[in-house]
């Protein structure tokens, strides 16, 4: 017998116990594929690796059948990727991510799906495997942001409408806002991307970043506004190094050889270029704006690389040293 003949004989099964509503004695699944009791036999065992093989009494035999359609099969989670959606479900929680919630949701969805057979079948991998993936919480911004927020601003982007809000500042009164919603960008704080409608007689403005936790009283409003069609978030976000957007800057770094196996594992930004030296060093360029957020970061290389380009980098690094010197003169 060929490969393929055993292949289409084996998929012939499948469909047989799967159509079958009493089930198949192992003389029937012989006979309807035309092989003896043994091949049958071991035929069902290798189906029963891959499908939800179930197996009833009848009298003195044994019926099979495969429960639930063949497309459930193919779009029933693994423990793997319930302990993964576990795991990032907790991870927002823990950060007070206005997405917790959404994950909490989805993943109650999902298990809510699971019939009591599926769910008596994953349950003990998954609580193992729940346990075992956790996220480490490292030091960094926590502000709380309400779920309902990031709600309104996803309906308004489906809707093309503005989003209007009072924006809390940190020196002074919250402020009325009317904003044409971009998009959202996640990452250790929750930003909407916005953009003030144009008005007449002034020149249009771009978009900025608005902290999902200082929004206030956010709502849908009765202008119309959307994105056009060729934003692309992604490129905008690459503008620049973190959050803040001060022009962009041509920025170049040599990496000293002793730590150039630490950086050909480090992205510093999503444009970057690395060219290695004849010295052993590397060089690495990239585009992208927020002087002050790469002075800090590029504070934790310090011994490791050396801030060739641009200038402006280099009077943010010298900034932020005497910053922290005076601090600690302070102290003492």
């Amino acid at each position: 017998m060929t490969r393929m003949a055993k292949l289409d004989r084996l998929l012939s099964l499948v469909h047989a116990l799967s159509e079958s509503a009493e089930g198949l004695t192992l003389d029937d699944m012989a006979e309807a594929v035309g092989v003896n009791r043994r091949t049958a036999e071991r035929m069902r065992d290798v189906i029963a690796l891959h499908f939800d093989l179930d197996e009833q009494a009848d009298g003195a035999r044994k019926r099979f059948r495969i429960l639930g359609s063949l497309r459930r099969v193919y779009t029933r989670p693994t423990p793997e990727e319930l302990a993964a959606l576990q795991a990032e479900a907790d991870a927002r929680l823990i950060e007070d991510s206005p997405r917790a919630a959404l994950l909490a949701s989805l993943l109650a969805k999902v298990k809510g799906a699971l019939d009591d057979r599926e769910k008596r079948r994953l349950d003990p991998d998954l609580e193992l495997l729940a346990r075992a993936n956790r996220k480490m919480v490292a030091a960094g911004p926590a502000a709380e942001a309400d779920p309902a927020t990031l709600t309104t601003i996803q309906h308004a982007i489906l809707a093309g409408a503005c989003v209007e809000f009072d924006y809390a500042r940190e020196d002074g009164e919250p402020q009325w806002r009317r904003v044409i919603p971009y998009g959202v960008a996640f990452g250790p704080l929750t930003y909407l991307v916005g953009k003030l409608p144009p008005r007449d007689g002034k020149p249009e403005l771009d978009p900025v970043l608005f902290r999902l936790d200082r929004m206030l009283d956010v709502r849908l409003s009765d202008t119309p506004g959307c994105a056009p069609d060729d934003f692309d978030l992604d490129a905008w976000l690459s503008q620049s190094f973190g959050v803040w957007r001060d022009g962009t800057h041509e920025v170049t770094l040599r990496i000293l050889p002793h730590a150039t196996p630490r950086a050909r594992a480090w992205r510093f930004h999503r444009s970057q270029t690395v060219e290695p030296l004849e010295d052993g060093s590397l060089r690495i360029r990239f585009a992208a704006g927020g002087l002050r957020e790469m002075a800090e970061h590029l504070f934790t290389w310090a011994g490791d690389l050396v801030i060739e380009e641009p200038g402006a980098l280099k009077a943010a690094m010298r900034e932020r040293l005497e910053l922290a010197n005076g601090l600690v003169a302070a102290r003492r």
